[in-house]
């Protein structure tokens, strides 16, 4: 088990970034949050194996249709295990 912090920047909220993260995250098993960050930001916490973790970030670095990735960036950390699930903030 890992755990990454990922940040993405650009023209990412208001287009179903959040919910895509949450649809592709529960779908490899993945445990953690995504949120909206007042900078226009969106940053998610992730824990899980860390092959479905890297898939996560690969698909952050295109999101959703409408999605404008300009930037990822990407923190690993050690595991907290304090996820029961992946949620929405």
């Amino acid at each position: 088990m890992k755990r990454v912090e990922i940040t993405i920047e650009g023209g990412v909220q208001g287009v179903f970034f959040r919910q895509g993260v949450k649809e592709v995250a529960s779908g490899l098993g993945l445990r953690g949050v995504v949120r909206n960050e007042p900078d226009g930001s969106v940053k998610i916490v992730a824990e899980g194996e860390e092959d479905n973790l890297q898939t996560l970030i690969n698909w952050c670095r295109k999101g959703t249709t409408w999605a404008k990735v300009k930037n990822v960036q990407v923190v690993w950390k050690k595991t907290l295990d304090e996820f029961k699930n992946f949620e929405i903030a």
